[in-house]
C-alpha cells in the first residue's frame, strides 16, 4: 500500500497498540485536542463539529496491527505478485484507453507513462479496488490509537481541510482502512500537495477521474525532482572479475569494470549497483529517479516492482537473471539483531528496525571491505550476521 509518506509507511506498519489506546472512553476527548490545530489550518469549528459528531473508533484497527507485506516477504516473492501476466495485460489495455491522456500528461510533468501507469497498477490494480473505509473515521481511529506518531493526526487535520475546502464531500471521501484515497491511494496531505485536475481547473477528483488520478501521480513525481529523460535504471550483469571496491557512482565507472547494463544508461549518470538477493542474484543499476519512486512508497519491493511492471506494460521484456534457489529473508529478530552489531561495531547510525536500505546496505558493504568478505555486496545475510556476531 503505498501512502506517498515515508514516515506514515514507517508508522503503518505497526508493532503492538500500546494498552491505553484499548480503551476507546476518551476517544471524543481526544479528538477534541486535534481542534486548535484544525483552527490554526483555516478549518471552521461548523466543519470540525460535523466530521466528529457521532465518530467512534473503529476496532479493527485497535488491535494488534498490521504488517506490510513490503517488509515481511522477500522482494522475489513480491514481485512475483507484483508483476503478473494479467497485471500487465491490464497495464497495456490502460496504456491503450489513455493513450491521449497520457501522451500529454508525459509531456507536461515528463514522467514516463508507463511508470505513471505501473503506480496505479500497484495502488488499486487500475481502479479496481479503492478501499471503502470512512476515511475520517479511519484516520481518527489511527490518530487515537497511535498518539506516540503525530503523523496521524496530522492526517486528520489534512482531512478536515479537505472538508473544509469543499475538495470532496464526506459521502465521497473513502478509502482504504489506513485513509489512502482514489486511484493513486493518496492520504490526505498527499492529495492537498499534489492532486491536480487534468484540465487545469477545479478540484482534482482522485477517486472518480482516471485522467485526474495519474495527472496527480505524474504531479507527485515531478514535484520530487524526477529528471527527464532518465531512466530509472535497469538489469544489468556483473563480472565475476568485479572488485566489490565501491556500490555507488557514474555509470561509466561500473561499466569500465566490466558491468554491462541491459539498456542504455547515460555514461555521467550517477548509479548505485543493488542485488536485492545479494551477489548471487539479480543486479540492477538504479539512478536517481529510482530513489523517488521510493518517496510514494519507501519499500525497494515496492519500487523495484514499480519499474519492472512498466517495462513490461512497455514492451520489454522483465528479470533474465534467476533469483538463488535458496534465497530466504532473514526473521525480523536477526535483522534487528544485524543492525545492532552493525550500530555496536561503528557501521552504522540509522535506526534499529530491521529494515534494510541504502544506509543499512551502505553499512554492511563497509562491514565487508573491512573484515575482507567477498562479494562485498551491501546484502543482508546470514554470512554478514554470523561474522558480526563474532568478537573484533
Amino acid at each position: 500500500m503505498a501512502l506517498t509518506r515515508r514516515a506514515l509507511c514507517a508508522g503503518l506498519a505497526l508493532a503492538a497498540v500500546p494498552a491505553w489506546a484499548q480503551d476507546a472512553s476518551d476517544f471524543k476527548d481526544f479528538l477534541e485536542t486535534l481542534w486548535p490545530a484544525a483552527r490554526a489550518r483555516g478549518v471552521s469549528r461548523s466543519t470540525f463539529a460535523r466530521a466528529v459528531e457521532g465518530l467512534t473508533p473503529d476496532r479493527a484497527l485497535m488491535g494488534t496491527g498490521v504488517k506490510q507485506a513490503e517488509f515481511e516477504r522477500t522482494i522475489k516473492a513480491y514481485i512475483e505478485d507484483a508483476v503478473t501476466t494479467g497485471r500487465v495485460t491490464r497495464g497495456r489495455a490502460a496504456a491503450q484507453r489513455w493513450r491521449g491522456e497520457l501522451a500529454a500528461i508525459e509531456k507536461r510533468f515528463g514522467i514516463p507513462s508507463e511508470i505513471v501507469l505501473a503506480i496505479w497498477g500497484m495502488e488499486t490494480d487500475f481502479g479496481r479496488v479503492h478501499g471503502e473505509k470512512d476515511v475520517v473515521r479511519s484516520i481518527a481511529t489511527l490518530a487515537f490509537a497511535r498518539r506516540d506518531n503525530a503523523v496521524f493526526a496530522e492526517e486528520f487535520v489534512a482531512a478536515l481541510v479537505m472538508l473544509e475546502q469543499g475538495l470532496v464531500t464526506r459521502a465521497r471521501f473513502k478509502g482504504s482502512w489506513a485513509g489512502a484515497m482514489g486511484h493513486p491511494q493518496f492520504m490526505p496531505s498527499a492529495y492537498l500537495r499534489y492532486a491536480v485536475a487534468y484540465a487545469g481547473s477545479g478540484p482534482s477528483d482522485i477517486w472518480g477521474s482516471v485522467p485526474d488520478a495519474l495527472a496527480s501521480i505524474a504531479n507527485f513525481l515531478s514535484k520530487q525532482g524526477w529528471t527527464r529523460a532518465l531512466p530509472w535504471g535497469c538489469e544489468a550483469t556483473v563480472p565475476a572479475s568485479f572488485d566489490w571496491a565501491a556500490l555507488k557512482g557514474p555509470v561509466r565507472g561500473f561499466t569500465g569494470k566490466g558491468v554491462a547494463p541491459i539498456s542504455p544508461l547515460p555514461p555521467a549518470a550517477e548509479a548505485t549497483l543493488f542485488l536485492p538477493a545479494g551477489a548471487g542474484g539479480p543486479a540492477f543499476l538504479l539512478t536517481a529517479n529510482y530513489w523517488l519512486i521510493k518517496q510514494y512508497n519507501n519499500s525497494d519491493s515496492y519500487a523495484l516492482s514499480v519499474a519492472l511492471l512498466g517495462e513490461r506494460i512497455a514492451g520489454r521484456p522483465g528479470i533474465s537473471a534467476r533469483w538463488p534457489a535458496d534465497f530466504r529473508l532473514l526473521s525480523r529478530t536477526d535483522r534487528i539483531r544485524l543492525h545492532e552489531l552493525l550500530t555496536e561495531r561503528g557501521f552504522y547510525e540509522g535506526k534499529i528496525d530491521g529494515r534494510f536500505g541504502p544506509a543499512s546496505r551502505d553499512a554492511i558493504h563497509r562491514f565487508q571491505r573491512a573484515m575482507g568478505m567477498r562479494p562485498a555486496d551491501g546484502y543482508p545475510s546470514t554470512a554478514v550476521l554470523e561474522r558480526l556476531g563474532r568478537k573484533p
